[in-house]
């Protein structure tokens, strides 16, 4: 029998919700003008060391919330552009990663869904008030079926035990969930825990060299809905 889709789950930080918008908008700040040239790397910077530092932790059984994580990922970007001093910049981009700016294709993409009659959640590494915060600035929480972390895990991505969280919560079997993430890393993770999986690279980039693959790939998250409404 061919497996019916029932559910869509969602990466949340650089799938729906942009990790670069909190330093772009600091950058944009007059008080924040010394950080201005540096905005780029420390976005990149921040992103990168947030996602090694919740790998290290999950491999050496050293967890820490992703709040914390990412405040210590941020430290170290800051140190590295020179700016580790540098009066209030910490305490503002901090604050603006709690409501970072979501994709424009995100709010339509689940709309249609629902419209679908899809089920629909989000699965993050975030801690839970991170993702609450998120999800009601961008106004997307009347989308969503469930807003689940890895903290009911108590691991970080890409421990199976953190995509068990799915079928825990709703009941359904891997087959029967599309799993998309802009993470290339996490949907082929995802894909080798036998969920469906759809990589949204929205740069073009290569894909990683692992022991999975995701089933699809897309620019962005448009094609979520076509994709998922072939399955149903």
């Amino acid at each position: 029998m061919v497996p019916v889709l029932k559910l869509v789950v969602f990466d949340a930080y650089g799938t729906l919700f942009d990790v670069a918008s909190p330093a772009r908008r600091v950058a944009a700040e007059p008080q924040f003008a010394a950080f201005t040239p540096h905005f780029g790397a420390v976005a990149r910077d921040w992103r990168q060391k947030q996602l090694e530092y919740s790998w290290i932790r999950a491999v050496t059984d050293a967890h820490a919330d992703f709040w914390t994580v990412t405040g210590e990922a941020l430290d170290w970007a800051l140190d590295a552009a020179g700016l580790g001093a540098e009066a209030g910049l910490r305490d503002r981009l901090r604050a603006l990663y709690r409501e970072p700016d979501a994709f424009r294709d995100a709010a339509p993409a689940l709309a249609r869904l629902r419209a679908a009659r899809l089920g629909t959640a989000i699965l993050s590494n975030g801690e839970p008030a991170m993702l609450d915060a998120a999800v009601e600035a961008a106004g997307i929480g009347g989308s969503l079926d469930a807003i689940l972390s890895v903290e009911a895990a108590g691991v970080f991505k890409p421990a199976r035990a953190v995509y068990d969280l799915v079928g825990r919560e709703f009941g359904t079997a891997k087959d029967e969930v599309l799993f998309v993430s802009a993470n290339g890393w996490d949907a082929a993770a995802a894909s080798g825990y036998g969920f469906a999986t759809a990589w949204v690279n929205r740069t073009g980039a290569p894909r990683d060299r692992l022991p999975w693959m995701p089933d699809h790939e897309l620019a962005d998250l448009s094609g979520v809905p076509e994709l998922a409404e072939a399955g149903q």
